[in-house]
């Protein structure tokens, strides 16, 4: 059903209905998926999420999309630590393998990142995703790119 204030929210010339309370924090999008920061810096960042039902697929198991969601956004908090504050940047690619299905527990992953040398705005992130019991569901890599007018240490 179409909801009128989704026009505020897609209009590009409206201010975000949101502020972040510091710079390496979370979007609403990654509240709502239960998403924590354990720790983040130095181009590393450790982010959890629980299984929820709500995140479940058809068959009782966590969503891919979510688990991409987690190693996406562990990796963009891996490079704000390397970035100044309001450096606008966006995944440009991005590849997850499964490896083995979440049907409880807590999710933890473990993103580094770093500047792709020779290439002064461009950035790359490893993730490796585990379950509660330390075994490895996922690996997620990806790249990122800063937006032209934004400064770069």
């Amino acid at each position: 059903m179409y909801n009128p204030e989704w026009e505020k929210m897609m209009d590009p010339e409206n201010e975000l209905p949101f502020k972040l309370e510091q710079w390496v924090d979370l979007a609403p999008f990654e509240r709502m998926l239960g998403m924590r920061i354990e720790q983040a810096g130095n181009g590393e960042a450790v982010l959890t999420m629980p299984f929820a039902i709500k995140l479940a697929q058809g068959m009782g198991l966590l969503h891919g999309g979510a688990l991409t969601s987690l190693a996406d956004t562990s990796s963009a908090m891996a490079i704000k630590t390397l970035l100044p504050e309001n450096t606008h940047f966006a995944t440009v690619n991005l590849e997850t393998r499964f490896l083995a299905p979440v049907r409880k527990g807590v999710v933890t992953a473990r993103a580094r990142a770093a500047a792709i040398p020779g290439q002064k705005r461009s950035y790359r992130a490893e993730v490796n995703v585990e379950d509660s019991s330390g075994s490895l569901v996922a690996v997620f890599t990806s790249n990122f790119k800063v937006a032209r007018d934004s400064a770069v240490r």
